[in-house]
């Protein structure tokens, strides 16, 4: 199986600067993407630094490995890039007072065949679109997730809580973090999306399913994603990830895409 991607990134309607960066090496099936925070342009540089860390560290060892690994050697290589980077990060910030406290949110994806080694921190999302429905893969580690599963707060009460942007955990501001990682089974025809909370804010899980079913092509869902973010106020900066697993399923011998024909 092999996997078609997309990646954008939109500065938004109320913000200056981009503090969202996203990362691709299609060779090797693996995406990154990262949400800055941090004062001036701290927050750019966080998830810049570990975009193009994570890229080529994590990249270079699955170019190496190349596909002789199992899954657990993967997700320890995962753990350790990203251990690297968020010390890297960490040590910058530490080291000039521009930098102080940034970090940055993530989201790794490494695909490999019929299934996505996927992990995150932070507040950043991952969604998988199959057979017309939308499930995120992700749980935000926020202050708000907590409320939630703590029943303090109901889901329309979060959708206006005041602490939606309280992450948890992010890479950088410690000298130590951890990635949650699961492994998912992926199926001819999944999309999956990755995205800062720029998009996830604005646009509900509904919202993106209707997005996803109405156009053809990675490109143009990339960009009515984004357009449909900025409709509702695009508060933040928007960064998408779009991963399409190009195969056809069995059943009854037809094809099925969740874009149209090919």
């Amino acid at each position: 199986m092999t996997f078609e991607f997309f990646s954008a990134t939109d500065v938004g309607r109320a913000r200056d600067n981009n503090e969202d960066s996203v990362a691709l090496d299609e060779t090797v099936a693996l995406a990154v993407l990262a949400d800055g925070m941090g004062g001036y342009n701290a927050g750019e540089v966080a998830s810049g630094m570990a975009t193009s860390f994570i890229k080529s560290e994590l990249g270079r060892w699955l170019e190496e490995a190349a596909g002789t690994v199992s899954d657990s050697d993967v997700k320890r290589a995962m753990d350790i890039c990203v251990d690297n980077a968020n010390r890297a990060i960490f040590n910058a910030a530490n080291s000039n007072p521009k930098y102080a406290g940034m970090g940055t949110t993530l989201v790794v994806g490494v695909f490999r065949g019929e299934r996505l080694l996927l992990g995150h921190v932070g507040d950043s999302r991952a969604y998988r679109f199959r057979d017309d429905r939308l499930i995120q893969l992700t749980r935000d580690h926020s202050l708000l997730q907590e409320q939630l599963d703590a029943g303090i707060i109901t889901p329309e009460e979060a959708a206006y809580s005041s602490n939606k942007n309280l992450v948890t955990r992010a890479v950088g501001v410690e000298d130590t973090v951890m990635l949650e990682t699961h492994l998912h089974e992926a199926l001819p025809g999944d999309v999956y999306l990755m995205c800062s909370d720029g998009l996830s804010d604005m646009l509900d899980d509904d919202n993106i399913a209707q997005v996803l079913r109405s156009n053809n092509t990675l490109p143009e869902t990339a960009a009515a994603l984004i357009a449909a973010a900025n409709d509702m106020g695009g508060k933040d900066n928007i960064a998408v990830i779009l991963a399409r697993m190009e195969g056809r399923t069995s059943a009854g011998g037809r094809s099925w895409w969740p874009f149209g024909r090919r």
